[in-house]
């Protein structure tokens, strides 16, 4: 209503301006009525100046200086911020950096890429390097944080827990899991009407199916990997049988070895009781004990090798 009362004055005040002014050329009008047009029309709002990060796009804080805030609408601690961090968020443009929030309850795998254990958790970035924040909550805080580089005074968070690492990666896929899972028991419960315990027997029986899917997938893949003897090629076969029959003939040639030490052993065992025996029933060994024949025999036979 405004805007057409400002335009209907205007066209009145152009129409006296002619009807009076005879001397202005023609090519005037236009531009005039230009002019009034973009003088009546209301100004553009100022855009927000506080970013939103999300799961679809949070790779853009990788580049450039960022000052992100993650916060839950629950939390009171993070109410209490917001009015600061938005005071925080207008002065972004003036020192060429990017303030931003996420809501964790809205983007759960940025909560376990983050691992976010505290509400709220503000992180700095610079060119892909994270920092936490650990001083105080005010905008003067902010503000001398950055414009004076203190984050450099602050060790960065490791290459293996970054939020493009392969761990956080994994973590972000669970935290986005448990909240499906959650929403899921949620829709159960209250759109469906199914019994929480019924809802908690579904999740059992989907959980055990998936489990058995994918220990039946990984005996195939190993399967794959490493076939069955019954599977293997004709070669192992001819390869087994030719190592048994080596084995085989190995053992019958250590068993033939033992026999004969053994057949040695009863015969030297043999011919020192003969010997023992001449001695005992020669004239010269009848006043001797047995050990004592016993010894002489064995130490003859030891000579007769020795001169053999």
């Amino acid at each position: 209503m405004d805007t057409a009362r400002r335009l209907t004055s205007s066209m009145s005040g152009i129409t006296l301006f002619f009807s009076r002014g005879a001397g202005l050329r023609s090519w005037t009008c236009p531009f005039l009525l230009l002019l009034t047009f973009s003088s009546s029309l209301p100004a553009s709002a100022k855009p927000d100046s506080l970013k939103d990060v999300t799961d679809g796009d949070w790779e853009k804080i990788m580049t450039g200086e960022w000052m992100i805030e993650f916060y839950a609408p629950w939390c009171p601690a993070c109410q209490q911020l917001q009015a600061v961090w938005k005071e925080f968020a207008d002065w972004g443009d003036d020192m060429g950096i990017n303030v931003a929030k996420v809501d964790v309850t809205e983007q759960p795998g940025l909560s376990g890429r983050f691992i976010i254990t505290s509400l709220p958790t503000i992180y700095h970035c610079k060119d892909g390097v994270f920092r936490k924040y650990h001083g105080a909550r005010t905008k003067e805080d902010f503000l001398s944080f950055v414009d004076e580089q203190k984050w450099k005074n602050t060790e960065p968070i490791s290459s293996w827990f970054g939020p493009s690492s392969f761990l956080m990666n994994s973590m972000s896929a669970l935290f986005k899991l448990s909240m499906f899972i959650r929403r899921c028991h949620n829709y159960m419960t209250e759109q469906l009407g199914i019994p929480v315990w019924g809802s908690y027997v579904i999740f059992g029986l989907v959980t055990l199916f998936a489990g058995l899917t994918l220990g039946l997938l990984l005996v195939f893949i190993a399967d794959y990997v490493f076939p069955s003897r019954r599977f293997s090629s004709h070669d192992y076969y001819q390869k087994k049988q030719s190592m048994e029959q080596s084995r085989l003939i190995q053992n019958q040639d250590e068993d033939q070895e033992a026999d004969g030490e053994e057949d040695d052993d009863e015969e030297e065992e043999e011919d020192q009781g003969r010997a023992w025996r001449r001695q005992r029933q020669s004239p010269e060994g009848q006043g001797y004990p047995d050990e004592a024949l016993r010894k002489r025999a064995v130490a003859s036979r030891e000579e007769d090798e020795e001169d053999g």
